[in-house]
């Protein structure tokens, strides 16, 4: 088994494309790469899945801070984002809650 070697997405794209164009002889491109097997199962599935934007590293970035690569991952970020939007929505109601009920108790003392 091969170590896993630094590759560029472009490094990566072509990988792939030669690996499609030889039916998906993917032990053969790891070899003439210089790469895993598994790796350009990956890739290749990735690329298959979402296009040359699914072989970008995004490791160590804020999911937020990027744009979605799918339908899917678009969807789920605007989910994520109205979750915090309802519980900060949430937070304010509680505390103006109490706050009216701290001054309804000052106005009968």
């Amino acid at each position: 088994m091969s170590k896993a070697r630094p590759t560029t997405s472009e490094e990566r794209l072509e990988i792939v494309q030669d690996c499609l164009a030889n039916d998906k002889n993917y032990g053969a491109m790891a070899l003439k790469y210089n790469c895993s097997y598994q790796q350009v199962r990956n890739w290749v599935k990735r690329y298959e899945e979402m296009g040359a934007s699914g072989l970008e590293d995004r490791r160590g970035r804020r999911a937020g801070t990027q744009p979605a690569r799918t339908h899917e991952e678009g969807m789920r970020d605007k989910i994520a984002e109205l979750e915090r939007k309802n519980r900060d929505l949430q937070m304010e109601n509680d505390l103006l809650k109490k706050v009216r009920e701290l001054e309804m108790r000052d106005r009968y003392l």
